[in-house]
């Protein structure tokens, strides 16, 4: 008993240094995305910014769960903050002059610094939720989604926050500030980080962090095409068809554009963590065993199906960029968050209601790594399909993932009887 103080001060430190990254995580993405198109990027080309970000996040979750059960979940968080640091500085000497091929290689390599970083972070941040959580009434669906939901809210911020400080005071002065900032709170998390969490332990071996259970695997494939879905119109179609329609081109009308798009890119992501924040409640998951959370997973995936489904239809009909259709898209989308929301908060529930104490940071790393890989899979096809085939071909590869994630959250079922088969 005497630890759990500890605990609570530790996860209230860990969910502090979480808040900070992600908070520069969100300002950069937006930086980037804003900046690089109107330096004459193509939207295929944005896209390869985000790419090695998502691949470095594949292969850090994977080794991150090991990294954090050989040295510990506190040293793996101290490296994800410090990395990103670095990363930010990194960025500072992009110069404007450079061709655009030489400057697009730099930034996917920064990028990729930064993914790793994010996802040493973040795997500590969740692992540590598992083990300091109280076990009754919900508190872990709680927790999860009080972390999950607040670290959403504060990206949202970070979207709002990086095209204001684009449009203020340029690229290079808004990146460095960042990482001033960050290193400032990493230097205090250092410092004043309590005890509580596990250091590590020397006989951890690799091989573990693939799963033997067959809930946390088809969890994972749900999880992979639930953020290829939202990934797929979030990063590069949906930002640059708002461009289109918001700005003439002058640099009074790009300002403009760039605050509507952060403004309307930071209200998704902090109703998402609203959303994910209030979701044990909607969801009454304290009355509700886990059979019944993981049936309810299927069901709300088949839900936010309907809603790229009705906008790809919307867009189809539609002659072109025209008022209703934006309006339409922004409703919409909106409604996606919400309900894309509640999917997410019950992932994240799941995955670590699944996996066992002793194997946790394992679990959680090969989860975020199906995570990772859907948000690959939908940056690429971004790009891709918004440059072969424009919103209706976004839309619609959307809606086909959301459908592939329903069917794998269909093929999960209660623990009792995967013990029993």
């Amino acid at each position: 008993m005497t630890h759990k103080p500890e605990g609570l001060s530790a996860y209230a430190a860990v969910t502090a240094a979480y808040w900070a990254f992600m908070l520069t995580d969100g300002a950069l993405r937006m930086l980037m995305l804003l900046h690089f198109h109107t330096m004459g990027f193509s939207p295929v080309q944005l896209a390869y910014l985000f790419v090695l970000y998502e691949i470095a996040g594949m292969g850090t979750n994977l080794a991150a769960g090991w990294i954090a059960a050989r040295f510990g979940l506190t040293s793996t968080l101290y490296a994800g903050l410090g990395l990103q640091v670095l990363a930010l500085l990194t960025l500072t000497q992009l110069d404007p002059n450079w061709a655009i091929g030489a400057s697009v290689v730099f930034v996917m390599i920064v990028q990729g610094a930064s993914g790793v970083a994010k996802d040493l972070a973040k795997m500590s941040s969740k692992s540590a939720v598992k083990l300091l959580a109280p076990t009754k009434d919900g508190g872990l669906f709680r927790w999860v989604a009080i972390l999950t939901g607040s670290k959403n809210a504060v990206k949202g911020l970070g979207f709002l926050l990086g095209a204001g400080i684009l449009a203020t005071f340029g690229f290079v002065w808004a990146v460095l500030a960042m990482a001033i900032v960050l290193g400032i709170i990493l230097v205090a998390v250092v410092l004043f980080m309590p005890p509580g969490l596990p250091k590590g332990r020397k006989g951890a071996k690799f091989t573990e962090v693939f799963s033997k259970s067959a809930n946390i695997n088809w969890l994972c494939v749900a999880r992979l095409f639930l953020f290829g879905a939202r990934d797929v119109w979030f990063v590069v179609g949906i930002p640059i068809y708002f461009y289109a329609v918001l700005s003439d081109g002058s640099e009074a009308g790009n300002r403009s554009a760039f605050f509507m798009i952060g403004t309307f890119m930071a209200v998704w992501i902090i109703l998402y963590g609203a959303v994910q924040a209030s979701a044990p409640k909607i969801l009454r998951a304290a009355d509700r065993a886990e059979a019944e959370l993981i049936r309810a997973a299927r069901d709300w995936a088949a839900a936010l199906f309907c809603v790229p489904a009705a906008l790809t239809v919307a867009v189809v009909l539609s002659s072109g960029p025209e008022t209703w259709l934006t309006l339409t898209l922004v409703v919409g989308l909106l409604v996606f968050g919400a309900i894309f929301a509640v999917n997410s908060s019950l992932h994240s529930y799941l995955i670590l209601s699944l996996t066992q104490a002793e194997r946790v940071t394992m679990d959680v790393g090969f989860y975020y790594m199906a995570n990772a890989t859907g948000r690959l899979l939908g940056t690429v096809l971004s790009g891709l399909t918004y440059q072969i085939g424009g919103l209706p071909m976004v839309l619609g590869t959307a809606t086909l993932m959301v459908a592939l994630s329903a069917l794998a959250s269909a093929r999960m079922h209660d623990q009792t009887s995967e013990a029993l088969s």
